[in-house]
C-alpha cells in the first residue's frame, strides 16, 4: 500500500506574523522519508477571512439579529461606522502584510482609520522630555518612524475589531488565547464537549468552510493537528469535528505542546469522537510508526507514544512500543512550502523594541538543540521529553539547514526557539556562519551563564545576533539557589552587560510568587531590576506569576520548597497546573500589579532613579539591596 498523504494543520490561534514551526518541521521530516506531506495554516486563513470586507459584512449581518440589549456600545459604534471599517480593513491588512507601504501616510494622519477604545491606550504614552506635548507617539517613533507608527495604529485598529467580534459573535475570541479556559488545566472534557455541541457561530462557520476547502484542495488520507497552546485546542477540535462529519474515512491525529504537557494521563474516551490517535512528545517516530500501521506493515501494538480508543471496551489505551527517537541531527530541514509567507501580518502591539520581535516580522523558526542542557530549574517541566532529552547537531548541519531555508523562503531572519540555546553550540554556529559568509539576523533564548563572555557576545553579534532573552526569574540569590537556576544576580548583570555592549538587545524573563518568596524578597527583586535597567544591562522584561506544574520539581517534591500541594480533582482530560499552600501568606496578586507597572515604566526610561516603593499601593519594606550593587558587580567583572 502506498504511504497516505498527510496534511498538517496549524489551528487558530497561534501566531499571525509567522508560521508556528511544528508543521514545518514535521512536513520537512516526512518528505525526507518519502511521505507525501503538505501543510496549511488555518489560524492565518481564519483571521484573513474575518478581517476582510466580506468578513466584516457577515459580522454586521449577525449584529442585525441581536436584540438591542445585546448590542454593547462598542458593537453600536462598529455598526454606525461600518462603511469606514469596511473601506479601511483591506488597505490595513495589505499594509500589515508589507504589500502597500504607502498607506502608512494616511494611517498616521489619524483621520483615516475609525478609532475605538483601543486607541485610548495612546493616552498613557508620555514623552519623558515633553509631558505636555501634543503627539503621544512622537517620543516613541520620532520623525522618521512613520512605518512603525502606522503599524502600531493599525494593530490597535485590528484589536478594536477583535473586541467587536468578542462582544457580538464569540465571547471567547482572542488573537492568541482563543477559548483558552475550555482546555487549560481543565480536569474534565465536559466544558469543551458542551462548546463543541453548541450551534455554530460565525467564527465556527468560517473555520468549517476553510477546513473543507483545505481538504478538497489537498485530498489527504491523514490530517494532523498540531496544538501548541490551550488557546488552539477548541478550534482544533472544531476542525476535527468538521472533518469527521463530512469525511469520516480521513484519519485524524492530535499532537503538539499542549498534548505533551497536559494530556499525559488522558482517559476521556470522547476525545476519540474527533481524533483517531493522540500522540505524545516529538512526533517523528510516532508518525512513522502510525503510517506503517496504516499501510498494514505494523500492528497497533507496536505504535509509539500513542493513545487510542479500544474498539471493544471503548476505553482509552496508551500504547508505547519502545523504539528510539529519530536523532535531532537526522530530522531534516523544516519546510514552509504551502504556507503563504507573504500573507502574514507584522503587528506592533508594544512599543518596546524587544517585545515587538514576537509579533513583528516573519522569522524562520529553527532549533539549535533539542531539549535543555541544564534541565535543573525547579519551576520547569524537566521530567518531560521536550526538556529532558538533550541532543545537538553539528554547526555544519545547522548552517546547511539555514542556507536551505533562506533559499526556500528568501528571508534571512531566524528565531532560534530553544528552551535555552547552549553557549558551546552558539559559538560553533557563529563561527560557521562567519566562515561561510552567511548573513542572517537572529535571536533566541539562553541562560545568563558565565560562559557568555564579552568576547563570545561580540562573536554572536558579528554572526547576526540582534537580541537575546533569558531567565533572571526572581532576581534573588536565595531564591535563585532554591530554584536551582545556576546563576546569581551579579553574574546576570555582567553577562547582560556584555550583550548590551555588543549591541544586542536583552530581554529578562522575571518571576514572582515563587514558594517562600516574601514581600521583602519581592521589593529587593524589583530593586535589582531597576538597577539593571538603569545600568543598561537589560532593555526589556516581563514579570510572570509562578505557576506550579505537576511535571516540575516543585510539583513532584513540594516539601523541598516549603509548600503543600492542594488536592487535585479527579482528572480525565488535562492535567498540568496544581495549586499550593505557601505558609508566607503573601498577596502576590497585588504585588504583581506593582511589579508590572514599574517594569512598564522602566522599559520607557521612566522612574529609574525613584525609590521602588513608589510603585506599591500599600506599605512595603525598604529594600535591603545597596543602590550601587549592580554598578559594583560590573566594576568587579572588568
Amino acid at each position: 500500500m502506498q504511504s497516505p498523504r498527510v496534511l498538517s494543520l496549524i489551528p487558530p490561534m497561534t501566531q499571525l506574523n509567522t508560521p508556528y514551526p511544528s508543521t514545518a518541521y514535521l512536513t520537512g521530516f516526512l518528505r525526507s522519508q518519502g511521505v507525501d506531506a503538505v501543510q496549511q495554516d488555518l489560524a492565518l486563513a481564519l483571521v484573513l477571512r474575518l478581517f476582510s470586507a466580506e468578513g466584516l459584512a457577515r459580522v454586521r449581518e449577525h449584529i442585525a439579529t441581536l436584540s438591542p440589549s445585546a448590542r454593547t456600545p462598542l458593537v453600536e459604534g462598529f455598526d454606525t461606522h461600518f462603511d469606514l471599517y469596511q473601506g479601511t480593513v483591506g488597505p490595513v491588512i495589505a499594509f500589515l502584510q508589507g504589500r502597500d507601504s504607502t498607506v502608512a501616510h494616511r494611517i498616521c494622519s489619524r483621520r483615516f482609520l475609525p478609532e475605538g477604545p483601543r486607541f485610548d491606550a495612546l493616552d498613557v504614552y508620555v514623552d519623558p522630555d515633553d509631558p505636555e506635548g501634543g503627539d503621544p507617539l512622537a517620543w516613541a517613533f520620532g520623525a522618521l518612524g512613520m512605518q512603525d507608527r502606522a503599524r502600531h495604529l493599525a494593530t490597535l485598529y485590528l484589536n478594536d475589531l477583535a473586541d467587536v467580534l468578542r462582544d457580538a459573535v464569540d465571547e471567547r475570541f482572542e488573537f492568541v488565547r482563543y477559548a483558552e479556559s475550555l482546555a487549560q488545566a481543565q480536569p474534565t472534557f465536559e466544558p469543551l464537549a458542551q462548546a463543541l455541541a453548541a450551534p455554530h457561530n460565525l467564527v465556527d462557520d468560517l473555520l468549517a468552510e476553510l477546513t473543507l476547502a483545505a481538504i478538497e484542495r489537498e485530498a489527504p488520507q491523514v490530517v494532523l493537528l498540531s496544538v501548541p497552546f490551550p488557546g488552539a485546542v477548541y478550534a482544533a477540535f472544531r476542525i476535527a469535528q468538521t472533518i469527521k462529519s463530512r469525511h469520516p474515512q480521513i484519519v485524524t491525529l492530535l499532537g503538539g505542546g499542549f498534548v505533551n504537557t497536559e494530556l499525559r494521563e488522558l482517559t476521556e474516551a470522547r476525545v476519540f469522537d474527533y481524533f483517531d490517535y493522540v500522540m505524545l512528545d516529538a512526533g517523528e517516530r510516532p508518525l512513522l510508526a502510525l503510517l506503517e500501521h496504516l499501510k498494514g506493515r505494523r500492528s497497533q501494538q507496536r505504535l509509539v507514544r500513542t493513545y487510542v480508543r479500544d474498539g471493544e471496551s471503548g476505553k482509552v489505551r496508551y500504547i508505547n512500543f519502545m523504539e528510539a527517537d529519530v536523532p535531532f541531527d537526522q530530522i531534516g530541514t523544516p519546510t514552509w512550502d504551502g504556507l503563504p509567507l507573504d500573507h502574514y501580518l507584522s503587528l506592533l502591539d508594544m512599543l518596546n523594541p524587544m517585545h515587538r520581535l514576537w509579533s513583528d516580522g516573519r522569522w524562520n523558526k529553527l532549533t539549535v538543540a533539542h531539549g535543555c542542557y541544564w534541565k535543573k530549574c525547579s519551576f520547569c517541566d524537566v521530567s518531560l521529553d521536550y526538556i529532558s532529552r538533550y541532543e545537538t547537531a553539528s554547526a555544519a548541519t545547522l548552517v546547511d539547514r539555514i542556507e536551505a531555508i533562506i533559499a526556500e523562503t528568501g528571508q534571512t531572519g531566524f528565531h532560534f526557539v530553544d528552551e535555552a540555546a547552549p553557549p558551546k553550540m552558539l559559538r560553533a554556529l557563529a563561527e560557521e556562519l562567519l566562515r561561510r559568509n552567511v548573513a542572517i539576523s537572529w535571536w533566541g533564548n539562553i541562560r545568563f551563564e558565565k560562559s557568555f563572555t564579552p568576547d563570545l557576545c561580540q562573536l554572536l553579534a558579528d554572526s547576526g545576533c540582534i537580541a537575546i532573552s533569558g531567565g533572571l526569574e526572581v532576581a534573588s540569590d536565595r531564591l535563585l539557589k532554591l530554584m536551582k537556576k545556576g546563576v546569581s544576580v551579579d553574574q546576570v548583570a555582567r553577562v547582560t552587560h556584555g550583550f548590551t555592549e555588543a549591541g544586542i538587545l536583552v530581554h529578562a524573563y522575571l518571576m514572582y510568587g515563587f514558594p517562600t518568596q516574601t514581600v521583602h524578597d519581592t521589593v529587593d527583586a524589583l530593586e535589582y531590576v531597576r538597577q539593571l535597567f538603569a545600568a543598561g544591562c537589560i532593555q526589556s522584561g516581563f514579570f510572570h506569576r509562578f505557576v506550579c506544574t505537576v511535571h516540575s520539581p516543585v510539583g513532584k517534591n513540594p516539601e523541598e520548597y516549603g509548600v503543600t500541594l492542594l488536592p487535585l480533582p479527579e482528572i480525565s482530560f488535562a492535567k498540568n497546573d496544581v495549586g499550593f499552600h505557601d505558609p508566607t501568606g503573601v498577596d502576590h496578586n497585588s504585588l504583581g500589579e506593582a511589579l508590572n507597572k514599574a517594569l512598564y515604566n522602566y522599559m520607557h526610561g521612566i522612574g529609574l532613579e525613584d525609590d521602588v516603593r513608589r510603585w506599591f499601593a500599600g506599605r512595603v519594606p525598604r529594600t535591603s539591596v545597596p543602590r550601587d550593587f549592580i554598578a559594583l558587580a560590573l566594576a568587579a567583572g572588568r
